[in-house]
């Protein structure tokens, strides 16, 4: 087992230094001190010195490569929350952008549940600074994830509640975003606070399949290796990575807790040059191995909602062993390890990549105070903006970003309410299906219309899934007065 090598500012500084080698080094030692000096005489829970915790979250972000002026405001997150130095004196000292970063945090709060009510506000609160500008998110899960690692310094009932709002809030918007490492972090130092049972059952099914198979998977790299090299292709890097432990645990529950029928309980990751080899590398697999059927992935062409991009397969290895493939340029990877962040992400040139709007927390900041006027919302805002998404197609080829558990109501509202309101029947693959079928990733939906038809039923509140559906059912019930009728009589036998 490793020693952990203790954090301190001078390896904070030697870190990023060797990343991005013009960062101004002594303004990040200023704005160490400025902390350092603010907190001085706080004590976190653990008994350590207050300074350990964002000058951990700083170390967090700094392995990312994340540009140093986040890195920065990172270490200042916590000082106009919790000491006498004001956002006048960060932004006097460090100036408007790192004093506007720690204003979001700042405004965000502790976020706490204290009442549905107020932390349905503190939602809102987060999703508005996210809109304003994301950074804040990234330093957010910065913290988060520090204060996981220190969980058991506190009461069993507060860890609970910080590890829940983790894995319920925290890493969905992670996944949201793209940043599959922040998101895996999240979910595995959550995971065992929440679900401890499940988590030592886990590990244990993991280190059991896992047994003996390390020169396995060594041996399975050199093959590629070596096939790659006869091919002209030079990889960046091949190597295996274990599934994550909660990744592991969804899958179990789906796989009726088999785990031989899971087949990337270790991946092996091929990273290339460019797609062309993306493709080449695909076809060189399947001439050494025999495909599985059914499990060739291409995210390339088709990239997730929230914008991975990579070849899957899986294969037969030597005696059956199935053996997945990840294949993908260090762009998409980094895109996929980082998401959202790898736009302050800096590459091996010491230049990063230029900032990219969040289309969907700008779209959740403009509709909030329509999303989150009543208690139920909470819910409803979990399965609009947080749950797992799937794209699914218009037969003209248009991608829709839909919640999973979406139904062809849910699609048809999406696509326009008229769309929705004239809505008879769906076909998806060309299959009538009734329409409350789920809607799987990459179904081909189309809507059947009636244009007589002006008001949807009212059942459908019970089959759509998204705010957006329901919220154009509800309005077109109030519109027509015997559809209002009969939406009345079904609210009144729910109650």
């Amino acid at each position: 087992m490793s020693i952990k090598k203790k954090q301190t500012i001078e390896s904070l500084i030697e870190k990023i230094h060797v990343y991005d080698p013009k960062a101004d080094l002594d303004m990040i030692r200023l704005a160490y001190d400025f902390a350092d000096d603010a907190h001085q005489g706080q004590v976190r829970k653990t008994g350590e010195p207050y300074i350990i915790h964002p000058l951990a979250a700083a170390h967090i972000l700094a392995d990312m490569q994340i540009d140093p002026v986040i890195v920065m405001a990172t270490l200042l997150h916590d000082v106009p929350e919790d000491t006498r130095k004001t956002l006048e004196d960060i932004e006097k000292n460090f100036g408007s952008e790192i004093a506007s970063m720690v204003r979001g945090i700042t405004k965000l709060g502790k976020l706490k549940y204290r009442g549905v009510e107020r932390y349905i506000e503190n939602l809102r609160k987060m999703f508005v600074a996210m809109a304003e500008d994301v950074r804040v998110m990234i330093i957010k899960f910065a913290d988060r994830i520090h204060n996981l690692t220190t969980l058991d310094a506190l009461p069993p009932q507060k860890r609970y509640r910080i590890a829940l709002e983790s894995l319920e809030i925290y890493a969905p918007i992670a996944n949201r975003l793209g940043m599959d490492d922040i998101k895996g972090q999240l979910e595995d130092l959550s995971f065992k606070f929440v679900y401890p049972k499940e988590y030592e059952r886990v590990q244990k099914v993991l280190e059991e399949k896992l047994q003996g198979k390390e020169r396995y998977y060594k041996g399975v790299i050199q093959t590629v290796e070596t096939e790659l090299k006869k091919a002209h292709i030079s990889p960046v890097q091949i190597y295996g990575r274990n599934k994550k432990l909660f990744s592991l645990y969804q899958k179990l529950l789906r796989k009726n807790n088999e785990i031989n029928h899971v087949y990337d309980v270790v991946a092996v990751r091929v990273i290339v040059q460019n797609v062309a080899e993306c493709y080449a590398t695909l076809g060189i697999l399947h001439n050494i191995w025999k495909p599985y059927k059914g499990r060739i992935k291409d995210y390339i062409s088709q990239p997730k909602p929230n914008g991975y991009q990579s070849l899957h397969t899986t294969v037969f290895g030597e005696a059956g062993e199935p053996i997945e493939f990840q294949i993908r340029t260090l762009e998409m990877h980094q895109n996929a390890e980082y998401g959202i962040a790898s736009h302050w992400h800096y590459d091996e040139k010491g230049s990063r990549m230029p900032k990219k709007e969040i289309k969907w927390a700008k779209e959740l900041a403009e509709i909030q105070k329509d999303i989150l006027n009543k208690l139920s919302d909470l819910e409803e805002m979990k399965v609009d903006f947080l749950q797992s998404r799937i794209f699914v197609f218009t037969p003209k080829g248009d991608v829709l970003d839909l919640p999973e558990g979406a139904t062809p109501i849910d699609f048809a509202y999406h696509i326009h309410s008229e769309v929705g309101n004239k809505c008879t029947g769906a076909m998806v693959n060309e299959k009538n299906v009734s329409l409350d079928t789920e809607l799987k990733n990459g179904d081909i939906v189309e809507i059947r219309l009636d244009k007589n038809k002006k008001c949807p039923s009212p059942d459908w509140l019970d089959i759509a899934k998204t705010h957006t559906a329901k919220v154009h059912i509800r309005n077109s019930l109030k519109k027509d007065k015997l559809g209002f009728s009969r939406f009345f009589n079904i609210l009144s036998k729910k109650q």
